[in-house]
């Protein structure tokens, strides 16, 4: 799994168990030229990255090589895929807008607008990840850091991702596994290239990150994850071979060597760090952070706009959670302070036992089917949507963020998955979790990403390979709201409150992104506003202010997004008056993730005055 599919995203999601229809064809004969180059991209794109050809279930027939391989992520790769999106503008320059027909110029628009941000992003900041995967380069500035790095992902990847069931699948983990000893190397040498450039990501991040790295490192090669994980899966397939002293051999003689250079390239550049958690520290940071939040927000926002629309947004949600817990009989203290009373009641709390996590997991789920039943109010596409909720695997929960998701394989063979993390099941009051499970599931981001898979209206490169945070992560924050208009809290106020907190959680990232990021606020001070706002347990806002500022820019995407869904709403709903339809408002989301400002253009077509 890649943890940068996070919390859901526009990634595909199967449908129905099978791989969805190819969209219909182009209307004109420029319709028909630019689906050609976009279709001839999208095939450039499983090229590039054969772990998405993985993911997507599409490493077979004529890719069938591409199971044993694992991305480019050295900075030559990252180099190279910025000129190629640079490449791609040129062609696209060449296609006549005013030939397409509206759906094809929307197209046009989408790809256009992600490709320019590529190539000016990458071209002005030559530092940080590589495009491998799910990635949010030009704009994640650390090679190597909790959240960044192959240390993490390839791993994660091997053992959730690939498919073991024949013996040439267990040969192809053989053929990663020593390929991940490379990328280790490759990650090495750029990390020191990036240090000497004064890019290395703050002390607190790095401490972090050798935790893991050693923790990775520890057990004995017969033992070690990355053995295990292909000698279990075989041994369920009934997958003759000696599989655990191949594996191991290739942990204890590639593996483990890259890993301890890596643990010492670490060690020795870790006191150069700094505690600032903010990227003004980097070479020419201000306007990698400008570009890094637009990048984002899909948004024309300033740091300094974006930061007094947080603000805002905190005041006005903190005095409806206010009205509402003092109706619960909590008046002393700040309202984050009584919002943590309350989550610290007992009948609010799971056990932290596996047999707790298990119940909680087991409410999700139940939400999630009931929800489902509400879905034909309000959408005319009713997917199937299939969700898995799990817990993000304790080995890795340490540095995990609270929850991610990952895609499933488009032939509907691996579904599409939540990952929850449950380190602490206190972190997860009761009255918190419905919000969740609206979010993440239906009617979010597993509802949104199956009905861009099911459209015919967009191409194969739109459904799959591109996707705008503010887009995906505003719609999952418009879904928990959608919940609330469809009745979910109706008998349940504890409930609404933490679909409250959930709005003031997404209202405050803004705040402290742009704080720790544009106005130099510490770890500490960040931590702290958090933690007033919110009511959160400290442990659970330091993980969340850890990761944004490793992603500048990411944590603003939420809210900016729901604000800027809810507002084309209410404004088509103005235009169109008594004839305005919710369910034809949500069928814009089979025209596919999309820059804000392209979809604001999408709506008004769809609801002109």
């Amino acid at each position: 799994m890649d943890r940068r599919v996070f919390l859901g995203s526009a990634a595909a999601l199967a449908v129905s168990g099978a791989v969805a229809p190819l969209p219909t064809q182009a209307a004109t004969a420029e319709d028909a030229r630019l689906r050609a180059l976009l279709d001839a991209f999208f095939e450039a794109d499983l090229d590039e990255s054969p772990q998405s050809a993985t993911t997507y279930g599409l490493d077979v027939g004529k890719r069938a090589a591409q199971r044993s391989q694992l991305d480019d992520v050295s900075s030559a790769g990252r180099a190279r895929w910025v000129a190629a999106r640079k490449a791609r503008l040129a062609q696209l320059s060449r296609i006549d807008a005013g030939k397409l027909s509206p759906l094809s110029r929307t197209d046009l628009e989408v790809v256009s607008y992600a490709y320019r941000t590529i190539a000016e992003g990458g071209e002005r900041f030559t530092f940080g990840e590589g495009a491998a995967g799910f990635s949010y380069a030009p704009y994640s500035p650390y090679v190597l850091s909790q959240l960044s790095g192959v240390y993490q992902s390839v791993p994660d990847f091997l053992d959730s991702v690939h498919p073991v069931k024949t013996a040439a699948d267990a040969e192809a983990y053989l053929a990663r596994l020593e390929a991940f000893a490379g990328l280790l190397d490759a990650n090495t040498a750029d990390f020191r290239k990036d240090a000497a450039r004064g890019v290395l990501a703050p002390d607190f991040a790095l401490e972090a990150t050798l935790a893991q790295l050693r923790k990775l490192r520890e057990p004995a090669a017969e033992a070690h994850g990355l053995t295990t994980s292909l000698t279990r899966r075989t041994a369920e397939g009934g997958i003759g071979g000696d599989w655990k002293r191949r594996a191991a051999a290739i942990v204890s003689g590639k593996v483990y060597p890259s890993l301890d250079r890596q643990i010492a390239a670490v060690e020795a550049l870790r006191p150069q760090a700094k505690p600032d958690p903010g990227v003004w520290k980097l070479p020419d940071g201000q306007a990698f952070y400008a570009g890094a939040l637009a990048f984002q927000t899909t948004t024309t926002l300033t740091p300094e706009q974006a930061h007094a629309l947080g603000l805002k947004q905190v005041a006005e949600l903190e005095a409806q959670m206010d009205t509402l817990l003092r109706a619960q009989g909590l008046t002393s203290g700040s309202v984050g302070a009584r919002m943590t009373q309350l989550a610290k009641r007992p009948d609010q709390l799971y056990p932290n036992t596996d047999a707790g996590r298990a119940e909680l997991l087991n409410a999700l789920n139940e939400q999630t089917e009931a929800m489902r039943a509400k879905m034909p109010l309000a959408f005319k596409t009713l997917p199937k949507a299939p969700v898995e909720i799990v817990r993000v695997p304790p080995e890795i929960e340490d540095g995990a963020p609270n929850g991610y998701a990952t895609p499933p394989a488009l032939d509907g063979s691996r579904p599409g998955r939540f990952y929850i993390n449950l380190k602490d099941t206190a972190e997860w009051p009761k009255f918190s979790l419905p919000t969740l499970t609206y979010h993440e599931a239906l009617p979010g981001h597993q509802w949104e990403g199956s009905i861009t898979l099911e459209s015919t209206e967009i191409p194969r490169l739109r459904q799959v390979s591109l996707g705008f945070a503010a887009y995906g992560e505003g719609w999952g924050l418009y879904a928990e709201q959608l919940a609330d208009e469809l009745g979910a809290y109706e008998g349940d106020p504890l409930g609404r409150l933490g679909f409250l907190q959930s709005l003031q959680f997404r209202a405050v990232r803004v705040v402290v992104d742009t704080g720790m990021h544009a106005k130099r606020w510490s770890r500490e001070q960040a931590t702290d506003y958090m933690v007033e706002k919110t009511g959160f347990v400290r442990s659970r806002a330091q993980r969340e202010i850890d990761r944004y500022a490793i992603w500048p820019g990411q944590a603003c995407s939420y809210k900016i997004g729901h604000t800027e869904w809810v507002r084309l709403r209410e404004e088509a709903k103005a235009r169109a008056g008594a004839k305005f339809d919710l369910k034809t408002f949500h069928d814009v989301l089979r025209r596919g993730s999309m820059p804000l400002v392209v979809l604001e253009q999408v709506v008004k077509q769809t609801f002109p005055a």
